[in-house]
């Protein structure tokens, strides 16, 4: 089952359900305030995978995390 991200409209806020695909649209009771006045939320997705052809940067080939040339980020020397 996939795990949908809803919003409260009486509290605003976020939060998390596990449920199936045919009941996500159903109101779910927010954790917070107890209300079920809930609406689903359209979430993004990250993806794990090797470069991509479309990359605009070249990966460097050593370097250590984000803007220690690894992910691309930092200048060339």
């Amino acid at each position: 089952m996939p795990i949908y991200e809803y919003r409260c409209d009486a509290c605003e806020r976020k939060f998390e359900v596990l449920t199936s695909f045919a009941q996500r649209d159903r109101a779910q009771v927010c954790p917070e305030c107890e209300s079920s006045r809930t609406r689903v939320l359209v979430s993004s997705f990250a993806s794990v995978g090797g470069e991509s052809e479309l990359s605009p940067l070249p990966m460097a080939s050593s370097g250590g995390g984000c803007c220690g040339g690894a992910c691309g980020c930092g200048s060339p020397n």
